[in-house]
């Protein structure tokens, strides 16, 4: 097994069996480390926050906003390592949500919606609580790991929460349809082009590709698309759903691929400004975010 695996799975270990609070210190704590570590990492979030408040965010204000999107991270981590232990009492004492009218009208019409969420807050506490709590079955799309057995581990994890996992890769669009079909929820982290595929569009004033999944399969099944995110909110959780984007064929399927995938982009917008230094996005994700580009 590789030391990255048994990293995890080690800090998964340790955060179940502390007490929460020690545990989110300690997140924070190594959040800090993680920052100071990774000067690339670093340099990408502070861009970031110049995307959400303007090219004129600097000094203090900004270091500010880094170090918060970094403990905000290291409360990701920390919290998802500690939902397989929670029980419904504590699920529901802890997640309020608006906009679940959307999902119910989308099921009752016989589809499972989809969700088009940035990586932001801590959506796995919502797909826990929608499966666990509610009982609808939730699938997501996930990028490939490597090692492969961090990979799988995650994979394992993310299944104990009751979520079904599918792979980035060949037939995860067929799969994801079917999971449509059968009135899942379908989760799909939308402000990043892991796969390399994407279409071009404006995101925060820059020209950037976005992944055309959400669109795709939404044109195609007829299903809702609803921009969606999980927000931190003191010691709780707040999950926000969007009333369903317009989708609808109006000419070729490419045009009208990019012509949502826009729409989308101009959501997760507004969702990331809600709460920006939540937004965990750390790798390049603008052209401008070449090796060598200052904040």
């Amino acid at each position: 097994m590789s030391l990255a695996y048994w990293g995890y799975r080690s800090g998964a270990a340790l955060a179940r069996s502390l007490p929460a609070p020690v545990s989110l210190a300690l997140a924070r704590a190594g959040a800090t480390g993680f920052k100071y570590a990774s000067p690339e990492r670093r340099r990408v979030v502070a861009r970031n926050m110049k995307r959400v408040y303007g090219p004129d965010y600097g000094g203090r204000d900004l270091e500010r906003s880094v170090q918060g999107a970094f403990e905000s991270y290291g409360r990701y981590w920390a919290e998802s390592f500690r939902l397989p232990s929670l029980d419904k009492a504590q699920l529901e004492a802890g997640f309020t949500y608006e906009g679940y009218e959307h999902i119910a009208a989308c099921r009752d019409r016989g589809l499972g919606p989809i969700l088009a969420l940035p990586h932001l807050g801590g959506w796995e506490w919502a797909v826990f609580y929608v499966t666990d709590v509610m009982g609808i079955p939730c699938t997501a799309v996930v990028e490939r790991l490597d090692p492969p057995d961090l990979f799988e581990w995650f994979t394992d994890y993310r299944r104990s929460i009751g979520l079904n996992v599918v792979p980035v890769g060949p037939g995860a669009a067929a799969e994801v349809a079917r999971a449509v079909k059968e009135r899942h929820v379908v989760c799909l982290l939308s402000d990043r082009d892991v796969s390399g595929t994407g279409v071009e569009v404006e995101f925060f004033g820059e020209r950037t590709t976005l992944p055309v999944g959400p669109a795709i399969l939404a044109l195609r099944t007829g299903t809702s698309l609803m921009p969606a995110s999980i927000y931190f909110r003191g010691a709780g959780r707040h999950g926000k759903l969007c009333a369903p984007l317009v989708v609808e064929r109006q000419g070729r399927l490419r045009d009208d691929v990019v012509r949502v995938t826009q729409a989308v982009a101009y959501a997760l917008e507004d969702l990331i400004r809600a709460e920006p230094e939540q937004w965990h996005l750390m790798q390049p994700n603008w052209p401008s975010d070449r090796i060598g580009a200052t904040p």
